[in-house]
């Protein structure tokens, strides 16, 4: 069970991506879904199908994952798409050799990576298309304008970045309008909280990936555990609950191949952390590094 206090506002709600696009502010990430045959792929897409029967509006998935695989199982699964219904994918990394990948951010590769998505997704239009990275070898003023061009052509809603400093940010800001940010954070690892802050400030969404991964030492660990407790909740539940309560720009992505899982991640939504629990938790995470 849950806790539904009334104490703290409705800090789960919507965002709406690019000022066009509202989703529900706790998605679903599709990378870790099985893409090869036979039953585990049934599951995978039982799961998929899933996540939006439970109110999932934002999937998030890329053309790193399985190489395409992904992108295609999500096709599989969902499409003809609902109306409400986002789905972000990542190009900027290639392959490099059987088991290699590499960044690759040269203007005709993006294009090329954009195309393929299309058609693994089975759309003429990605709602919101990130660079999985950005390539050093390439300035960021020719890989966010390719996407730009690309936009202006129909064939990306809106742009976003994965894995960028404020600089960074910054810098794509000056060619291109940037909807969304997609870098490493959660309650325990927030090196990334100046670019969060830009995001705040700016009305950027805000991805967190790995939002329930990070270790923890014993006393973190006590800390989640006696919040989790005093909730009648899980420690990733109350991971989620404290990434939706840290701004409304976040928007966490949290992925599982488990149906069960799934329903325990999206009940996070439901969660509301008390004032004192939630200084209990910052402390806990100021001890971090």
């Amino acid at each position: 069970m849950t806790s539904r206090t009334s104490n703290a506002p409705d800090v789960a709600g919507t965002f709406s991506i690019g000022a066009e696009f509202p989703v529900r502010r706790l998605g679903f990430g599709a990378m870790r879904l099985p893409t090869g045959p036979g039953s585990e792929r049934d599951g995978a897409i039982a799961v998929a199908r899933r996540a939006v029967e439970l109110g999932v509006t934002l999937m998030d998935t890329a053309h790193l994952y399985g190489w395409g695989a992904n992108e295609e199982l999500l096709a599989e699964a969902l499409h003809p798409y609902p109306s409400d219904l986002l789905i972000a994918t990542k190009v900027g990394v290639t392959r490099s050799g059987p088991e290699g990948w590499a960044y690759d951010g040269r203007p005709e590769s993006l294009r090329e990576q954009v195309e393929q998505s299309l058609r693994r997704l089975r759309t003429e239009r990605v709602g919101l298309l990130q660079l999985h990275r950005l390539d050093p070898k390439v300035s960021v003023a020719d890989q966010v304008g390719a996407l730009r061009e690309l936009q202006l052509e129909g064939k990306i809603g809106h742009i976003g970045l994965s894995e960028v400093t404020t600089a960074q940010l910054a810098e794509a800001r000056q060619t291109a309008e940037i909807a969304s940010v997609q870098n490493r954070y959660s309650l325990l690892d927030r090196d990334y909280e100046p670019v969060l802050e830009v995001c705040e400030a700016d009305g950027i969404a805000f991805l967190p990936w790995r939002p329930i991964g990070a270790e923890t030492d014993s006393g973190q660990a006590a800390v989640l555990a006696t919040v989790a407790t005093e909730l009648g909740a899980t420690v990733p539940q109350v991971l989620l609950a404290w990434l939706l309560a840290r701004s409304p720009v976040v928007l966490p992505i949290p992925g599982t191949g488990s149906l069960a899982h799934l329903e325990e991640n999206l009940a996070a939504a439901d969660l509301r952390l008390t004032d004192s629990q939630r200084q209990r938790l910052d402390r806990t995470a100021l001890r971090v590094g």
